[in-house]
């Protein structure tokens, strides 16, 4: 991939339709898994804030792995926003509202994707953008289709709570592209990962 502007990105997310959230205790665990499930096909991974030592394995996933799509999720503040576009994060999450962090992606010019649970917080978060639907199992893919009805141009990613089960459920509701963390990235993550890739498909 060569094209990185915020709608490319954007673009190459709708078009994996899996988002692999890692969100895990050590770098060393992430960065393995990283490659793991990149050798199983996927082209767009989420690292997240919470991992100690994410900023470094970023730095070099982004070396040893160019073609890959990285983002940096569970950003609340400018100053982690600022660190994840300085070690070459194509696209930052946030949870919830997080004005600051709009603030770094705009200027830096990388897609920011904005958490949102209500509709008024979905709708804002979609301006410009794809939106994260958090938590997503709260209300599953029937609360998302309800909001599709409302906002159908909206491009929500479900996310939290999302097991690998679940995946098919909530692309058939409209979902942009589904997040998934936990479930997926148990041990035999990449042969789950390519199993799933088989059965969803690609945009």
């Amino acid at each position: 991939m060569t094209e990185r502007s915020p709608r490319a990105i954007a673009d190459s997310i709708g078009a994996a339709r899996l988002l692999p959230v890692l969100r895990l205790p050590a770098a060393v665990a992430a960065g393995e898994l990283a490659r793991e499930l990149a050798d199983a096909g996927l082209e767009v991974l989420e690292l997240t804030a919470t991992t100690p030592g994410w900023e470094d394995l970023l730095l070099t996933l982004r070396s040893e792995l160019p073609h890959l799509v990285f983002g940096v999720g569970t950003l609340t503040d400018a100053a982690g926003a600022e660190r994840a576009v300085g070690a070459g994060a194509d696209f930052l999450v946030s949870p919830h509202a997080a004005p600051a962090v709009r603030r770094v992606a705009s200027a830096a010019e990388v897609l920011f994707i904005e958490g949102g649970f209500s509709p008024g917080e979905v709708a804002a978060a979609a301006t410009g953008g794809p939106a994260k639907l958090f938590p997503a199992s709260v209300g599953g893919p029937a609360y998302l289709g309800s909001l599709l009805a409302i906002m159908p141009e909206a491009e929500i990613i479900p996310t939290g709570g999302v097991g690998v089960a679940d995946v098919p459920a909530y692309l058939a509701a409209g979902a942009f592209a589904v997040g998934v963390g936990s479930d997926l990235l148990a041990p035999g993550a990449g042969e789950r990962a390519r199993a799933l890739l088989e059965r969803i498909g690609s945009k």
